[in-house]
């Protein structure tokens, strides 16, 4: 399965183990945008285990306290941040402070692919 969702403050491609969230450049992701995080999971892993991936191609800020949030979603086994930039891996290792699941760092997208696989197939 692939499929494409477009809001007005990111893009989420929904697969089979994981989806894929690109955030666009210059947004403050807040609490708040939990909200469609869990309409999308509902609709796409209501009973079935999957992994966040956030693509960081653009520059954004982001609200820690999002993450008590998410990782209240039950379905939700892990997390992952693909980036190159040096700031946003110090960023998402303050957030992976506030996240009580798995939650890797990664500098391409085919090892945290590979990565979520793993998670979701352990979690089986």
């Amino acid at each position: 399965m692939k499929e494409t969702l477009t809001f007005d403050f990111c893009d989420i491609t929904i697969y089979d183990n994981y989806l894929v969230t690109v955030i666009k450049e210059g947004e403050n992701i807040l609490p708040e945008y939990n909200t469609i995080l869990v309409e999308v999971t509902d609709t796409y892993f209501s009973n079935k285990p999957f992994v966040y991936i956030s693509h960081r191609i653009n520059s954004y800020s982001i609200d820690p306290k999002i993450y008590f949030e998410a990782a209240k979603i039950n379905s939700l086994k892990g997390f992952a941040v693909v980036t190159n930039n040096y700031q946003a891996k110090i960023n998402a290792q303050i957030e992976q402070m506030f996240f009580a699941k798995p939650f890797e760092i990664f500098t391409d997208l085919d090892s945290a692919i590979e990565w979520a696989n793993e998670v979701v197939k352990k979690s089986k």
